[in-house]
This record gives structure tokens, sequence and C-alpha cells, in this order.
């Protein structure tokens, strides 16, 4: 495995880091990786789901809601071919 090392850290944030291990019982490196890793995580749901800003304003509806909501309105979109003439 690869070994980083960090430089330059502000003593707040070492103090949370350490705060943090302490309270969960486990090592610095492991604390720090799981920091890594949970904020990459939140960017690929981000990034997968571009429209989740809009649906935390307006919601959304799941596939069986939209379906339901479709289904009594389908004879709205079909043509008239007489009014067409």
């Amino acid at each position: 495995m690869s070994q980083i090392t960090l430089r330059g850290i502000d003593n707040e944030t070492e103090k949370k880091i350490r705060r943090e291990a302490k309270k969960k019982g486990k090592s610095l490196n492991k604390v720090i990786l799981e920091m890594i890793s949970q904020q990459g995580n939140q960017k690929k749901e981000k990034q997968m789901l571009p429209a989740n800003s809009l649906r935390e304003l307006a919601g959304g509806w799941s596939r069986k809601e939209a379906d339901k909501f479709l289904e009594p309105i389908k004879s709205c979109e079909q043509i008239d071919e007489v009014m067409w003439k």
C-alpha cells in the first residue's frame, strides 16, 4: 500500500481529527481514511444526480407515482384528426 505524508494541517483540524479518533477508538490513519472516503462518496452521489438541488426544493416522484399520474391523462396525448383538417 502507498503512503502519503500530510504537512501543514492547522491546529484546529488536527485536534478535531484526534478527538474523533479517540471518541471512536480508532487510529488517526483510520479516521482520516474514513473522512476521505466519505467526502469522495458525497461528491460521487451529487455528480450522479445533477437534479438533486431541484429535487430538494420541489420534491420528486418515484416511478410508481409518475405512472399513477400519467395513466389517467394518456387520452389527452392523442391527436384528434378532425381538428387538423
